[in-house]
């Protein structure tokens, strides 16, 4: 068994996005290539932007800081400290509203 503290590992990363060139940080918690799930936390500084891009599986997103905003061609979603986001299965991106910190979720297909 492991055990992570979310809480401690958000300010670290959040800290680490806040003085990155990029503005953003992230760490896997769980799994990675050789696993079907993976949970990232995913850290970004107010503003910062990740591009359009495909989920490689069923995911969601739980805002564990600040406020982000999740977007499709067709609608978007804002999500808050506490919130979960079910991420579409079509290209989407994810802004940064203030500083944030999200654990994303993704079940590889």
């Amino acid at each position: 068994m492991q055990k992570t503290s979310l809480t401690a590992l958000a300010r670290h990363e959040l800290e680490h996005a806040q003085s990155s060139s990029s503005g953003r940080s992230a760490k896997t918690v769980f799994g990675g290539r050789e696993h079907t799930l993976r949970q990232t936390l995913v850290a970004l500084r107010e503003g910062v932007k990740m591009g359009d891009h495909e989920s490689p599986g069923d995911a969601t997103v739980y805002v564990i800081s600040g406020r982000i905003e999740l977007t499709t061609a067709d609608a978007s979603w804002t999500g808050w400290k506490g919130d979960l986001i079910i991420v579409p299965a079509e290209t989407h991106n994810v802004h940064a509203l203030e500083d944030s910190v999200f654990l994303l979720t993704v079940a590889k297909k």
